[in-house]
């Protein structure tokens, strides 16, 4: 085996939070400054708030109705008639006439 392959293991090292909690358990550093630990975190502590994602559908829903496209109309004369006809009743027709054929 090759010699000091490994880190110095310290079993005493200390933790401390920011919120001022100490800790020793055993890592390969001896000391180590963390931000939250399970004495402030608020998953632990019970002060976690929940999101209410109720609605989230809806809203989408009204969104994408309100970006819908609006459809163009299109005047069409044949002899004396005037026919008003929207872009998508329009193609609807024209897929209508290459299915037949």
């Amino acid at each position: 085996m090759k010699k000091d392959l490994h880190p110095k293991y310290y079993s005493d090292a200390e933790i401390t939070c920011a919120c001022g909690n100490k800790m020793k358990i055993g890592t390969t550093k001896q000391k180590i400054n963390v931000e939250i630990c399970s004495k402030c975190h608020p998953f632990y502590t019970g002060s976690q708030q929940l999101v209410d994602t109720a609605g989230r559908a809806e809203r989408f829903k009204t969104r994408r109705a309100k970006a819908q496209p609006k459809k163009d109309k299109k005047v069409r004369k044949s002899g004396n008639k005037i026919k008003v006809v929207t872009a998508s009743a329009g193609m609807a027709a024209a897929k209508a006439k290459k299915i037949k054929k």
